[in-house]
């Protein structure tokens, strides 16, 4: 903590201020405190990002979104005290909003959805799936079933080991690997349609 220099940059997180980390952390020491100004500068600061990663996976309702985001900070303010002061503050915030995403997709995801896989089905394929762009990719992703759409979002775009979503989501490593597959699959011909 002492000695570290780093800031938090808020416009690479869609606000607008660089809070540097000894106002981090008194900010998060005040919020410990239940200072309702510190628990807002906080939220306004954080919530940004953390809005447009519950967005990646909740793109096509609103209010479900908010829900979550809101949910994502109840948990974050009540589990402050939970926070270390060791490692990436924002880093602890996503893993809880990504937590908080799980919960919510587990809970609206079918279970029609969710079918077995057979072990033999679920090979993941590392094929590139062509030039896109960024944009255009995160529109194409947006259009996917919501299982292979979590599945995707979680180990593309958050690194997640398949065990970890597994467990996420409560499927199998087998199924997280079959509807990465189909993910990429209906990618794959959604970018040959568009090209």
């Amino acid at each position: 903590m002492a000695g570290n220099s780093e800031t938090y940059d808020r416009d690479k997180a869609g606000g607008g201020a660089i809070v540097p980390e000894g106002e981090l952390y008194a900010l998060i020491r005040d919020c410990l405190k239940e200072s309702r100004l510190a628990q807002k500068k906080l939220y306004d600061t954080f919530s940004p990002k953390a809005f447009g990663i519950i967005r990646r996976y909740i793109y096509d309702d609103e209010a479900a979104a908010e829900e979550v985001l809101n949910d994502s900070f109840y948990k974050v303010l009540t589990r402050l005290d939970q926070y270390s002061f060791q490692g990436s503050f924002e880093g602890w915030i996503r893993r809880i909003v990504i937590n908080t995403i799980t919960d919510h997709l587990r809970k609206s995801i079918s279970a029609v959805q969710l079918k077995e896989v057979k072990t033999e089905d679920a090979h993941v394929q590392s094929e590139p799936i062509g030039n896109i762009a960024h944009k255009e990719l995160l529109l194409l992703v947006q259009s996917l079933p919501a299982a292979q759409r979590t599945v995707f979002n979680l180990f593309v775009a958050e690194n997640y080991a398949h065990k970890e979503i597994a467990a996420m989501i409560g499927i199998t490593e087998s199924n997280s690997r079959w509807y990465l597959n189909d993910a990429r699959r209906r990618l794959r011909e959604k970018i040959k349609f568009h090209q």
